[in-house]
């Protein structure tokens, strides 16, 4: 399906209810199935739930998890540690280039039995369920924050609990210490100090009823279609905290550089404005929040001006090479991209081209739903439009409850 993005504006005083963050799903849909007690209450509604759910009630021998990365980290832990069951987890062509090899190793120290079936070090593997007692292991901190995620919530249902210590920078702290944070809402014990995290099961569940709040990378994008509004122009969104458990609850602190006044109102809405005073560049670190990268890019080079962000060798490993398509599709928009392993800058934008531009997705959501917002500027064709199912399958609708005009065709 593609999405052909008519030029228009929103409809300013518009207001829409976010689903729930998919990275506190996933995680508090793990610790319901060790905890069944638990009760939870707005779940995202995205394909890497649906597939999260799928996988944790199966009881076939084969799991195919898709392009679902968390949920391939978080049941590779799962059936290693936690059950008596042998399965084959596997996933899309791209799941089976993105790496698993430090989690693998990390659960094998633990007493698990895991097997590639094709490449070393990555999907799709054989497991074979063991009950092991816990302990204590060594692991790499700046390749991926779910790694250790994972471990964490499997670790609330070992007797001798957990314990990580970290080797090199963390990456994505944040969704460390979400784990933690909803662990111990459980009643689990946790320490969190310097490179060493540890989990001890819970003696007595503190709590069974917990409700997701909204997404806050979902959030993003009407973040910056305020951005390139006119000024005055607002929409209310909801529902969400402003004491947040997501790392990427740090988007009005961002984009109020850019320009959108972020007011939290009663019943946990946000308000979101357009005003005057922005920065004239953007020069941040997102190792924390590397998820909002390509939404910011694509924002600075809708308003023309330049930023460097670092702290993004992880969106190496993704859907797609993150760096790689925003090099490549902002070329076509007029745009000059510089990329590194870790970083990127945008210098300068040439003239941009009069006729619709194809964004090619790359089978990534943030991709198609990061490049929408400059339907404000310019007709676009959204191409793979559907991939926005993996996190945010309502997206194109919500665009035109706000006016915005769009066409989708086969």
């Amino acid at each position: 399906m593609q999405v052909y993005l008519q030029k228009s504006s929103i409809v300013s005083e518009q207001t829409l209810v976010i689903s729930g963050s998919k990275s506190e799903s996933n995680r508090l849909l793990l610790l319901q199935k060790i905890f069944p007690q638990l009760t939870v209450e707005n779940l995202a509604d995205s394909d890497d739930v649906v597939v999260m759910q799928e996988g944790l009630a199966t009881s076939k021998r084969m799991v195919n998890v898709h392009h679902a990365g968390t949920t391939m980290r978080f049941l590779t832990a799962y059936f290693a540690l936690c059950q008596e069951q042998a399965v084959v987890l596997k996933g899309s062509e791209r799941m089976h280039n993105r790496p698993i090899e430090i989690l693998v190793d990390a659960l094998r120290e633990l007493g698990a039995q895991i097997t590639y079936l094709e490449k070393e070090g990555f999907p799709p593997l054989a497991i074979e369920g063991k009950q092991v007692t816990g302990g204590s292991i060594r692991i790499p901190a700046s390749v991926s924050s779910q790694y250790i995620s994972a471990l964490l919530l499997v670790g609330t249902q070992l007797k001798n609990g957990i314990q990580l210590e970290l080797i090199g920078d963390i990456t994505s702290r944040p969704y460390i210490e979400m784990t933690l944070s909803l662990i111990e809402e459980l009643g689990a014990e946790t320490s969190f100090e310097g490179q060493t995290i540890a989990v001890r099961p819970p003696k007595q569940i503190q709590k069974t009823q917990f409700t997701v709040e909204a997404d806050w990378s979902s959030a993003s994008y009407y973040y910056s279609l305020i951005a390139l509004s006119p000024l005055g122009t607002s929409m209310r969104l909801g529902k969400y905290k402003a004491v947040s458990l997501q790392g990427d609850a740090i988007l009005p602190e961002i984009y109020e550089k850019l320009g959108v006044e972020t007011t939290f109102e009663t019943q946990d809405y946000i308000r979101l404005t357009k005003i005057a005073q922005r920065q004239d560049c953007i020069d941040e670190d997102f190792s924390n929040t590397p998820d909002l990268a390509q939404t910011v890019v694509v924002t600075c080079f809708g308003l023309k001006i330049p930023c460097a962000i670092k702290g993004l060798h992880t969106l190496k490993i993704k859907e797609t090479d993150r760096l790689v398509a925003l090099q490549q599709e902002l070329k076509k928009l007029g745009g000059t991209l510089h990329i590194t392993s870790n970083a990127l800058s945008l210098t300068t934008t040439r003239e941009e081209p009069e006729e619709p531009v194809r964004i090619d997705t790359y089978q990534d959501h943030r991709m198609a739903m990061a490049f929408a917002p400059l339907v404000t500027q310019r007709d676009l064709i959204i191409m793979e439009a559907e991939v926005v199912s993996k996190s945010y399958p309502m997206f194109w609708k919500d665009l035109q409850k706000l006016g915005i005009r769009l066409h989708e065709s086969n």
